[in-house]
């Protein structure tokens, strides 16, 4: 950015290198234009950093992206199941490697149910509080046996009026390969049967320091809980 404004934009532009949340602007800003989204949406602070700075956005202010949406969707891969498996790091749990999100690119996979939407945030965020921890609770219907895996994640996202992003399978954008889809694993591959519901509990959790995943399976038979309390995974604030 130095460079563009020092090569083409000069004194038309002004550029301010700080953490978003803590610039004190000189006046009301009539757009906010961010690229905070990663893969899953949420997955890289977009909410808490769009929150931060909507104190200087005018009351009749647009944000862009104005709203996005994570969606998920049960998966059978050996493959990806054996190169998360093959990710252990000798100084730390023998399974926290099964306890983060990779982003991946997905390929020897086969999807088990159409993926739901799960966390959806809006910018402005006029809630009180602005509290951006999750909680979702997800039914699957299985029809073919299998094994499942894991998780793929997606994201959409309205940027302004009819104008959208997607990485979601069934509304890609067409051309674009800005994002790869985010795995949450499993520690142990689970038989499922057609017939079956695959019950998945998925949180997105906050603290003043950190934002993190927690994941369960509850259906057709119980999972240990991924990443409680952040142990493996986190994402710092």
């Amino acid at each position: 950015l130095e460079n563009w404004k020092a090569e083409e934009w000069g004194d038309s532009v002004t550029v301010v290198s700080c953490d978003m949340r803590e610039w004190l602007a000189p006046e009301k800003a009539d757009i906010i234009v961010s690229e905070l989204l990663g893969s899953f949406g949420d997955n890289e602070l977009s909410p808490e950093c769009l929150d931060g700075a909507q104190r200087f956005l005018s009351e009749d202010g647009i944000s862009i992206p104005r709203e996005y949406t994570s969606y998920i969707s049960p998966i059978s891969s050996s493959k990806l199941y054996n190169e998360v498996r093959a990710c252990r790091e000798k100084d730390k749990d023998p399974e926290a490697h099964f306890e983060m999100p990779y982003v991946v690119r997905l390929h020897n996979y086969h999807e088990l149910a159409k993926p739901q939407p799960c966390f959806t945030f809006v910018h402005p965020n006029t809630e009180p509080g602005m509290d951006n921890s999750r909680y979702k609770a997800l039914e699957f219907p299985i029809s073919t046996d299998t094994v499942l895996h894991g998780f793929a994640g997606y994201f959409e996202t309205v940027l302004y009026k009819d104008v959208t992003l997607s990485i979601h399978p069934e509304t890609h954008s067409p051309g674009m390969f800005s994002w790869f889809p985010i795995l949450f694993p499993i520690k142990h591959p689970m038989p499922v049967r057609s017939g079956d519901t695959v019950c998945l509990r998925f949180w997105r959790c906050c603290n003043q320091q950190k934002v993190w995943y927690e994941w369960a399976i509850t259906s057709p038979m119980t999972s240990v809980l991924h990443n409680p309390a952040g142990r493996s995974s986190t994402i710092g604030l």
